[in-house]
């Protein structure tokens, strides 16, 4: 109620009780307008992250790929504008071509060569009628592009008999086949396999392929070849899981997958767990993999049961069911590392939608922390831990006092709160990496890897049952760790079938068998 200051009382104690009100009144005006404020901040990022999920992309950057489209877009235009502006030089003109500055690339040696020679019809001179001789030539190279072609590999065993006696004819046995009595080779078998889990070309799509040069093939036959290819890998994909559970720190994360529910007509949210290992920015000397598990939901004890055998940091996302994990075990064998990419990202999307200054110098200070991290990447963990101690330490000891500071003064409602909260309760996961030099800032090594997974869910749209899911998960493990090896998936899937088929499935020749390990090996004839 406004006071009329024109009749106000002389009396001092009544004048003291009519501010002391105002001043009570004032402060829940406050209280309720920040509250109204939070509320409105909150409703902003609401409506910012439904606009970026509906339209934009969920990231805090631009996917790259998104970008290469829109450049190769701009690239074309540009080249058909030349090409136009080129046509239309009036006749009896040289048409002067731009050159472009671009990477045209390199041509392999490897690559085989096919010679077209241009040459003139009448080699005699056009002023006395001699015969021209050769003084030397142009040479250009260009890339040229041979359509995907199939062949048929016939596999003939002579029988033989003796002429002096009545025995059994003989003849060498049958080579093992990937497929009893089918007739596709280990190559095709692979490239099934890598069109479809690599390349993401659902089978329905890779059989109109094949009917475009002749070759009639049922998605169902397809889909028995990869079934029966994916149990000839199954020892590759347990020795790779293994290898990956062995190591003393990995990453961790999921990610869904549909599949089919037959009987409900529709599908349901089963899951694919991700484990990867990567020593290199700390020169470390385990090789690089990652194995996918497939669960048909996210309970805390799925990856428990992942984990069993783990021993070591496992540096993940937020998600409770792995401090359920570690608060299961029995030992202190295991510790869990936290994530400043998802840290951060509260601060981020409040940025983007309030412009906070707050939110604004959360960011910078946790660019700090990533600044020191790219100069020391590629160091030794000992190298990585003293340049820790001494930069980030000091920064990390900042931001919590300072976020203890800021906490207090916002409505605890608040998106921005909310981000703060989660990185005080998160604390001792999140600066664990100061008191270990082989912990990467954030779990980027794993997101990388898990986001083959939508890419391949966008064209397949699901997997048809719990199987087919499981096969997703061994596909995804072994041409993962093929790439992180530097290993060419269909190369190497193709010798690995034709060896595995063959009988070489002992532990010992399964190791040799690994990316890491056929990598070496390829080299070395080369190398000799």
């Amino acid at each position: 109620m406004p006071i009329d200051l024109a009749a106000l009382p002389d009396d001092p104690g009544i004048l003291r009780d009519l501010v002391s009100h105002a001043e009570h009144e004032n402060a829940g005006l406050r209280s309720v307008n920040d509250d109204l404020r939070a509320e409105i901040d909150k409703l902003h990022l609401l409506i910012a992250k439904l606009q970026r999920h509906r339209f934009g992309q969920r990231s805090e950057q631009m996917d790259p790929d998104q970008l290469a489209l829109a450049l190769e877009d701009l690239e074309q235009a540009e080249a058909a504008g030349d090409e136009a502006a080129q046509a239309g030089t009036a006749d009896g003109q040289t048409r002067e071509r731009k050159r472009r500055q671009r990477n045209l690339g390199a041509l392999p040696d490897s690559l085989p060569q096919v010679e077209v020679v241009v040459d003139l019809e009448e080699k005699q001179c056009a002023c006395c009628g001699s015969a021209l001789h050769q003084v030397g030539e142009t040479v250009s190279r260009m890339l040229d592009f041979v359509p995907a072609s199939f062949r048929v590999k016939v596999i003939r065993r002579p029988r033989y008999a003796c002429a002096s006696c009545d025995g059994p004819p003989v003849q060498a046995p049958a080579p093992p086949r990937p497929i009893d009595g089918g007739m596709a080779s280990e190559a095709l078998v692979a490239h099934v396999l890598v069109s479809k889990f690599a390349d993401h070309l659902p089978l329905y799509r890779q059989a109109q392929i094949y009917e475009r040069h002749g070759i009639r093939l049922d998605r169902s036959t397809l889909g028995d070849w990869v079934g029966r290819a994916c149990w000839w890998l199954r020892p590759l994909y347990d020795r790779i899981l293994s290898h990956v559970m062995a190591q003393e720190k990995i990453f961790a994360d999921d990610t869904t997958l549909p599949v089919l529910d037959p009987g409900r007509g529709r599908t349901k949210t089963g899951r694919l767990w991700c484990y990867a290992v990567d020593d290199r920015p700390w020169c470390g000397s385990a090789p690089p993999a990652v194995a996918f598990v497939y669960a048909t939901d996210r309970k805390g004890e799925r990856p428990a049961a992942h984990l069993s055998s783990f021993r070591g940091i496992l540096q993940v996302d937020g998600y409770a069911g792995f401090g359920k994990v570690v608060k299961a075990r029995a030992d202190d064998a295991l510790a869990l590392a936290f994530c400043w990419t998802h840290a951060r990202r509260g601060f981020h999307e409040f940025h983007q939608a309030t412009q906070s200054p707050i939110a604004a110098e959360a960011l910078a200070r946790i660019a700090r922390l990533y600044a020191i991290e790219a100069e020391i990447r590629g160091q030794s963990a000992e190298h990585r831990l003293a340049v820790r101690r001494e930069r980030s330490r000091p920064e990390i000891e900042a931001m919590h006092t300072w976020l203890d500071e800021q906490l207090p003064r916002i409505s605890k409602g608040s998106e921005l709160a909310k981000a703060m909260r989660y990185v005080l309760r998160h604390w001792e996961g999140l600066t664990r990496f100061l008191d270990d030099g082989r912990i990467e800032l954030d779990t980027n090594t794993v997101e990388r890897e898990i986001r083959r997974i939508p890419l391949g869910r966008k064209n397949a749209l699901f997997a048809g049952n719990d199987t087919g899911a499981e096969h997703w998960a061994l596909m995804a493990t072994l041409i993962g760790s093929a790439k992180l090896s530097g290993v060419e998936p269909l190369a190497w899937l193709t010798e690995i079938l034709e060896r595995i088929v063959a009988g070489h499935t002992k532990a010992n020749e399964i190791d040799t068998l690994l990316p890491w390990n056929w990598k070496t090996q390829a080299a070395l004839p080369a190398a000799a």
